[in-house]
């Protein structure tokens, strides 16, 4: 028996932020420039099509992605918040340089989250003949008004570009000119588009009790990411570790987690820990694992406390720090917490 809920044509919020999705090309100049909302809709009659009821919304101001800050996420999240219980699903437009950030910073954002909130964007714009713009967007609309059961196949933040559906956390920008600009280097993709739309159902995230959305807004970004390389001196070291107001450090090292052992460097992390400064050990590898005590390198890093990232990336590790010194964790569970998979940002080991 058929009921409301399954015969019920999804609604679909679509939220334009910025980006080269939205912009058209100045002939005269070559240059980018945005263009209004509403005729990006009118250049894509092929939304008409799909089998959703679509409203849209845009930022007053749209914001070039280099621009993005923890603000404008914030205003990203209170326009999903304050539409909630109006739309089955959300399609957040973005530019791509940045999309990364955002998108996992709003998967920590939304706890009990039960819906789709699907970030794309394009490398050209809509208006340009090879333009990716045009199957980025339907597909992304697709999978957000994509139901079983009068219920949604996806419930979590994702990223969706060239045919390829990622869990958000999980992804980086690997090409700033190829069409398949992103890659989830330590999760497999949650669904791809080809003839067919086809999730990995396996994967995806599915809520096994609803409960009320929270959102969290307090984000603090007194951060600071430590690349290490070889010959890095002490003096950049130091003047990093001793910011005015820092409270978090993306420590990124060699390999599976392997820094300097010189005693200078090690105790300058020291120093930070014991003023209460959070670091987190993130590897500089495209794809694979932080695994301190592996190598001696590393080992001296797990025994002064500093934090595992495992697999996450750069991007994630940011974003759920911000979110976790926002929330003040009590110092003695920040550790077990951060190494803790909250969204399915970490591969969790058995």
């Amino acid at each position: 028996m058929l009921t409301d809920k399954m015969t019920k044509t999804p609604t679909i919020l679509l939220i334009y932020t910025g980006g080269t999705i939205g912009m058209i090309k100045d002939y005269k100049t070559g240059a980018l420039r945005t263009f209004n909302f509403e005729k990006l809709l009118k250049r894509i009659p092929e939304i008409n099509l799909l089998k959703c009821a679509i409203k849209s919304i845009s930022l007053e101001e749209p914001i070039d992605s280099s621009n993005m800050n923890t603000s404008n996420w914030i205003v990203i999240s209170e326009i999903i918040e304050n539409n909630y219980e109006k739309f089955d699903g959300f399609v957040v437009l973005h530019g791509s340089d940045t999309m990364s950030y955002t998108a996992s910073a709003i998967s920590f954002m939304f706890e009990n989250l039960s819906k789709p909130i699907i970030f794309t964007g394009s490398q050209l714009p809509i208006g340009d003949l090879r333009t990716d713009a045009k199957e980025n967007l339907i597909t992304s609309i697709e999978i957000a008004s994509s139901q079983e059961d009068g219920n949604p196949i996806i419930s979590e933040v994702c990223l969706y570009f060239e045919y390829k559906l990622y869990r958000a956390n999980r992804t980086t920008k690997i090409n700033a000119e190829h069409f398949q600009a992103f890659t989830s280097p330590n999760f497999p993709p949650l669904g791809e588009s080809g003839v067919h739309l086809k999730f990995n159902k396996q994967l995806i995230y599915k809520p096994t009790i609803i409960k009320p959305l929270k959102v969290r807004k307090r984000l603090d970004n007194n951060l600071a990411i430590l690349k290490i390389f070889p010959g890095i001196t002490k003096t950049v070291v130091e003047s990093i570790l001793s910011s005015k107001g820092l409270k978090g450090v993306i420590l990124e090292t060699f390999g599976s987690g392997n820094a300097p052992t010189e005693n200078w460097f090690v105790n300058l992390l020291k120093k930070a820990l014991k003023k209460g400064i959070q670091i987190i050990n993130v590897t500089q590898c495209v794809s694979g694992s932080v695994i301190m005590g592996q190598y001696e390198t590393s080992v001296e890093l797990q025994n002064i406390g500093i934090i595992s990232g495992f697999d996450i990336t750069t991007e994630s590790a940011l974003a759920k720090l911000m979110y976790l010194l926002g929330e003040n964790i009590p110092k003695n569970k920040f550790k077990s917490l951060f190494e803790t998979s909250l969204r399915g940002e970490i591969t969790e080991v058995e």
